[in-house]
């Protein structure tokens, strides 16, 4: 039986349900995996799982990767932004600790970025823990102990203590 011989609700719904699928597969490119938008070398290391996939938090997540603002009012474009923060922290690294800083960098990254994009009613992370947060990252003579500082604070105001980012 084709569409046209189905009911009109059935079709709507199909219309509906066809809609919805298309606007996921936007926002999600990489199926569970982390957005396309987040740092290649990134992506690989995190997960969509659990991020509020409505549009307006998905803007603000790409905002907070990208420092883009398309879409979204009230939005200051640019800098700073999480991919360029991982790209200062894992040039300000020796060597032999880059890959140990971009993963807690990717993952921290992570971490902030879904409390920072919650309503706003419901959030624990605002844009001045994210200033912060970056001065912090950016004062520490030792990169790997300022994520951990960084982490430390966040999951505090999250209200997950004791617990490591990833």
């Amino acid at each position: 039986m084709t569409n046209l011989h189905r009911p009109r609700q059935f079709r709507r719904r199909a219309a509906v349900h066809a809609v919805f699928l298309a606007a996921t597969v936007l926002l999600c490119p990489g199926g569970a995996g982390a957005q396309s938008y987040v740092r290649p070398d990134c992506r690989p290391l995190l997960s969509a799982d659990g991020l509020d996939p409505s549009p307006p938090t998905a803007r603000w997540y790409r905002r907070f990767w990208t420092g883009e603002c398309e879409g979204l009012q009230g939005c200051i474009p640019g800098s700073p932004n999480w991919n360029e923060i991982v790209g200062e922290l894992v040039a300000r690294s020796a060597p032999s600790d880059r890959p140990t800083v971009l993963a807690r960098a990717c993952h921290l990254g992570s971490l902030i970025g879904a409390e920072w994009t919650r309503p706003r009613d419901v959030r624990r992370i605002d844009s001045g823990d994210l200033r912060g947060f970056k001065t912090a990252l950016q004062s520490a003579g030792n990169v790997l102990a300022g994520i951990q500082r960084v982490e430390v604070a966040a999951l505090a105001k999250i209200g997950r203590h004791g617990e490591r980012a990833a």
